[in-house]
Formats: structure tokens, C-alpha cells, sequence
């Protein structure tokens, strides 16, 4: 049998590869002066993507466009990457009620790669543009991620996802590579050197982790799956979550637990009718044609039924 022969290694010139000049001595510091230089790094990375986010937007656009229009949005990462891209598309069902086909998170090697890492899967560009051509279509936003801004996994999908017609972007935390990719939108964070040289998942992975929370939590603001910085979306899947719900009616209407409990109930636990209900005075049958006109936005089926909105 042959065996392949290893890649050649590559050298790579981005920021997160460099070593921090103030964490030299990292390894001769007690307990928790290691974590004190640790948070310090930490508290840049907020800076770091607040100043990306007119570009953050126009991804979030993107994203709404194309679930508006029918289409899916992808998330494409190696590593830590690949692995915060899986765990946000997993909390979006629960949170926000979302169907479980919007948001699709492909990570190089596949699920074992979610808990050991696969060797060569991330300099694998073909499988890339293959789980694109496999999974999206025209109309669809892809958003790739790579702290170096070179993984060829991601690249070869975003390339791929170009060709067929699907909007994409980039998150990278090496500005002057990520500059360079032909896609739709760059969100190119300036985390700079990781406390410890290398390690992406620091500062990288933080911003990351930051991005993809706003933006995934901003595309479902933008399709109505909140009322005011309430869940109303939310899967009420154990008890805990039931009483939730409760408090999240009591919460918007200013109303007491059994007339926000009663009113839960008659909309068969739907939150968003039981709050149209008692928002606007009519039956569940009303407030649920309000809210299928109205794409599910409780604000704007409130306006049709003539109720101010809070």
C-alpha cells in the first residue's frame, strides 16, 4: 500500500502568528499573573470588532435577503473556527424557533473533526467548493472563517460559493490577507498577537465567537423573531423554558401571570399569539392570521389589527 507522502509546511504571515512582546515571560509568572496578561489580551478584542461592524452589517443584510428570499445561510471554518461556526447554528433553532435548515455550519473533517482534530482537513480546498456545491445555491450567503485568513478549506469554499451565484463573506483575523479575497464583505478584526503565539483560540476565536453571536442574533431581529430584547421565538422544550415564556408575556404586556398563563394556553403555547392577543384585545385565531401577513413580526401585526405597539 502507498502511503501519501505529508504536505510541505507553510509558513504563515499573519498577526495571530507573531509573538506578543507582553507576554514574554507568560511562563515564569505565578497563577494568576498568567491570567491577569490573559484578560488583558481579552479586553481588546471587544474594540477589535466593534470596529468592524458597518461591514458586520451589510453581512446581516445579506443573510436576512437571502432567508427572506428562500435560500440558506452557511457557515464555513477549520478548527475553532469551524467548530464556534457549528455551536452558533445549533442555538439558533431553540433560541429563535429558526428551522433547522436556515443556518448550516460546515466544518472541515466533517463531524469527527468537531472533537478530534483531522489531519490535512483544513488544506483541503476541493472539499470546500464540494460542500458547497453539495449544499448551497444562488441566492444563498456564505460566511467563511479564518483566524490566518488563508485556510484553504474556506477558501476553496468561498470561491466555489461565488461561482454558483451565492453572496459571501469573510471573518479573519489577518487584515491584510483577508483584504485580498473576493467576496461580497470582509470583517477583518485587528486581534493582533495571541498571548500565547499561535493559539487562535484567544483572541481570534473571542472575536469570533462575538461576531458570529451579533450576527446571527441581528438576522433574527431582522425577521421578527423577537418583540422588544424579548425571546418570543423562543422552543419552550423543559419547564424551566414553560416559565419563561410566562415571564417574557408578563414582561410585555405588564399583565399578571394567570392572564399571561391563560392566554399562553389558548394559543396552544405560542408566544407570539398569546402577546398579539393580549396587546390587541382579539382571539387566537385573529392574532395568528395577523401574525402569517405579517411573516411572523408581533410589531407589525399589532399595527394591522390597529393596537399600538409597545
Amino acid at each position: 500500500m502507498t502511503v501519501p507522502s505529508p504536505r510541505p509546511a507553510v509558513q504563515v504571515n499573519a498577526p495571530t502568528e507573531r509573538r506578543n512582546p507582553r507576554t514574554m515571560d507568560i511562563d515564569l509568572l505565578p497563577t494568576q499573573e498568567i491570567l491577569r496578561l490573559i484578560n488583558n489580551e481579552d479586553r481588546t478584542v471587544p474594540d477589535a470588532v466593534a470596529a468592524t461592524l458597518p461591514h458586520l452589517a451589510r453581512a446581516v443584510d445579506f443573510a436576512v435577503a437571502a432567508l427572506r428570499g428562500g435560500g440558506k445561510v452557511h457557515y464555513v471554518g477549520a478548527g475553532t473556527s469551524g467548530r464556534l461556526a457549528t455551536l452558533d447554528a445549533a442555538e439558533l433553532s431553540p433560541t429563535f424557533n429558526a428551522p433547522d435548515d436556515w443556518f448550516l455550519a460546515h466544518h472541515a473533517g466533517g463531524t469527527a473533526a468537531l472533537i478530534k482534530a483531522v489531519e490535512n482537513a483544513e488544506d483541503d480546498d476541493e472539499a470546500g467548493a464540494r460542500v458547497i456545491r453539495e449544499h448551497a445555491v444562488a441566492g444563498d450567503f456564505v460566511l467563511g472563517l479564518a483566524a490566518s485568513g488563508r485556510t484553504p478549506f474556506v477558501l476553496g469554499a468561498l470561491a466555489e460559493a461565488k461561482r454558483i451565484g451565492a453572496h459571501t463573506g469573510f471573518v479573519s483575523s489577518n487584515p491584510a490577507t483577508a483584504s485580498l479575497a473576493e467576496v461580497d464583505v470582509v470583517v477583518a478584526l485587528e486581534t493582533g498577537p495571541e498571548a500565547i503565539a499561535g493559539s487562535t483560540r484567544m483572541k481570534a476565536g473571542t472575536a469570533q465567537k462575538l461576531v458570529l453571536t451579533s450576527f446571527s442574533t441581528a438576522v433574527m431581529i431582522k425577521l421578527g423573531r423577537t418583540y422588544s430584547n424579548l425571546m418570543v421565538s423562543m422552543r419552550a422544550t423543559n419547564a424551566k423554558l414553560r416559565g419563561r415564556n410566562v415571564t417574557i408575556l408578563r414582561e410585555a404586556t405588564g399583565l399578571g401571570e394567570q392572564e399571561c398563563s391563560d392566554a399562553l394556553q389558548a394559543g396552544d403555547g405560542d408566544v407570539k399569539v398569546a402577546l398579539v392577543c393580549l396587546l390587541s384585545g382579539v382571539d387566537s385565531a385573529q392574532a395568528a392570521l395577523a401574525l402569517g401577513e405579517t411573516d411572523g413580526h408581533v410589531r407589525d401585526a399589532l399595527v394591522t389589527l390597529g393596537a399600538a405597539t409597545r
